[in-house]
């Protein structure tokens, strides 16, 4: 990928893995290879408010063999943009599962109040 874009993004987490990406989801083969024609090139020069933790990024894992890496990629998160909106639907339901329960225990604490005066 072109490190040089101001749209190309690398984050190192704790456990030593790194994402390479460009933010504009332009580089379908990422994080290998910017298109070599990409329309949304430009060159980076500043970074601005950027916090490095080391002065080398990793080196990019080996490319995968074979045909069709980009759809694949596609095909991967694809699968994980579907499981956003379940994922989200039961924690909100689990929210508002928790909120009755807690509503539940208010009420029955007021009457016991109101039966002991």
């Amino acid at each position: 990928m072109r490190q040089d874009c101001k749209n190309f993004e690398s984050r190192t987490y704790p456990n030593g893995e790194t994402v390479r990406k460009c933010n504009l989801d332009l580089a379908p083969e990422a994080p290998w290879r910017c298109p070599d024609d990409c329309p949304k090139y430009e060159k980076r020069f500043a970074d601005v408010n950027w916090s490095y933790g080391t002065l080398v990024t990793p080196p990019t894992p080996d490319e995968p063999v074979g045909e069709g890496i980009a759809e694949l990629l596609d095909e991967a998160e694809d699968i994980v943009n579907a499981a956003g909106p379940r994922l989200l639907a039961e924690v909100e339901a689990e929210q508002r599962r928790s909120a009755r329960a807690a509503g539940g225990i208010v009420e029955r604490m007021k009457a016991r109040f109101r039966r002991s005066r």
